[in-house]
């Protein structure tokens, strides 16, 4: 007896490497409101970059690396997705990386569950954009991004706000080869448990902001607009004690 539809689960649950894989083919073509929410907060709050070590925690197709790189950063980029990264290096052979002087760009792949293969205090500038919510424990990782960050440098962290989880939003999208809504593994967490992770990593918070859909947004985004006046964007910037 085939399965009725009404059994049929609404959404597919998948590992985070295996998601992230199967999401590098249309990531970057998606009309997706929190990343062009989240690409403006992360570009105001980040500056000038030029001639600073940057290292990119999580740094899936590389939208801010390149960026970042072009502008005259030295980047060091991370990932564990290796479609993520393949796409990543694609993308910076056709940027103006290679015809500006001055910045630079490496890519590694690394699980972000294990020590980061970084040098301590090697970094001005430590991000690490839309992935907390797949990290199970967050204080290692952050630990881990306070060792790499030199002393007056700061950490910049985004992720999808944890009101989106009232609204049963996640990190998704729909696998071009199944249809299917397709999710990485997400972990729920609350605003608090950013902010106690922080603390314990032995970080002080000089800013926490949430950030709404609004009609500007929903203009860029058509696909945004059910989410209206709901906080969709959580940024923290982070520095040593």
């Amino acid at each position: 007896m085939s399965e009725s539809p009404s059994n049929t689960p609404p959404h597919d649950v998948v590992s985070v490497r295996d998601g992230y894989d199967r999401w590098s083919a249309i990531y970057d073509g998606e009309d997706n409101g929190l990343i062009a929410l989240e690409t403006a907060e992360v570009a105001r709050h980040m500056g000038d970059v030029r001639g600073l070590s940057i290292a990119d925690i999580g740094c899936g197709t590389g939208r801010h690396a390149i960026n970042w790189a072009a502008a005259g950063a030295n980047v060091t980029a991370l990932d564990f997705s290796s479609g993520m990264l393949d796409r990543a290096r694609a993308k910076s052979t056709q940027s103006e990386i290679l015809a500006r002087p001055g910045g630079s760009l490496t890519f590694h792949e690394h699980d972000l569950n294990q020590p980061l293969p970084l040098a301590n205090q090697s970094f001005d500038r430590v991000t690490c954009c839309l992935v907390l919510e797949h990290i199970q424990s967050m204080t290692p990782l952050l630990h881990e991004m306070a060792r790499i960050c030199r002393p007056g440098g700061f950490i910049l962290v985004s992720e999808l706000h944890p009101a989106m989880a009232l609204r049963g939003i996640s990190a998704r999208f729909t696998d071009p080869e199944t249809g299917r809504e397709t999710r990485p593994q997400s972990v729920p967490k609350q605003i608090s448990d950013y902010i106690m992770a922080a603390q314990a990593a032995g970080l002080a918070i000089d800013h926490i902001s949430e950030h709404v859909v609004d009609e500007t947004l929903t203009a860029r985004s058509p696909r945004s607009a059910k989410y209206l006046g709901w906080p969709m964007l959580l940024v923290l910037r982070l520095s040593r004690d």
